[in-house]
């Protein structure tokens, strides 16, 4: 089985994080830069940096349903 190089990871990693700043514009109705502010301070973000959660792996949904219970709960569950 072929192992993902760092670079594709990181590649990964960066559309999620487009996806996710999306979601977060139209259901948070944020301005781009509020919402991409909003991601990079976010707990879920920095565990999506970590590779060894493997949430770069993660359909966007999945990874935003992390975010949502953080932005309503001030936690990650």
């Amino acid at each position: 089985m072929k192992r993902l190089t760092a670079e594709q990871i990181q590649l990964l990693k960066d559309d999620l994080c487009v996806e996710l700043a999306g979601y977060l514009v139209d259901d948070y109705h944020y301005s781009p830069e509020e919402a991409i502010e909003v991601l990079y301070t976010s707990e879920t973000f920095d565990r999506l940096q970590e590779d060894e959660t493997g949430l770069y792996y993660q359909s966007p949904g999945y990874v935003y349903s992390f975010l949502q219970n953080e932005l309503k709960t001030a936690r990650v569950a």
